[in-house]
């Protein structure tokens, strides 16, 4: 099932997305730039062979619902992110609101 919501992080209205799967549940939240995301994001990935993209991503583990994934520190981030001042150790939260 694929359910998706609005989130709202300082009066900003993003777009939660939450598939659940067998055995897992990914979820992501977006804005118009970029989203974080669960631990199913391979952010070596789009740092290496998609880093022409230029993805503005970050991502959290062990996470299990969207209100987990906003408050929840960011373990790793893009590289496209960490020009916008977004860090590991930052929430979801944070970390949003300079995707703006």
């Amino acid at each position: 099932m694929v359910t998706m919501e609005p989130v709202v992080v300082g009066g900003h209205v993003m777009i939660g997305v939450e598939v659940k799967l067998p055995k897992t549940t990914l979820l992501s939240i977006s804005t118009d730039k970029g989203y974080i995301m669960c631990g199913a994001l391979d952010v070596g990935l789009l740092n290496g062979t998609l880093s022409d993209r230029r993805i503005i991503a970050a991502r959290a583990v062990g996470v299990r619902t969207l209100p987990q994934l906003l408050s929840a520190p960011m373990e790793s981030v893009t590289i496209e992110a960490e020009k916008l001042g977004i860090v590991p150790g930052m929430t979801g939260a944070e970390a949003l609101l300079l995707m703006l």
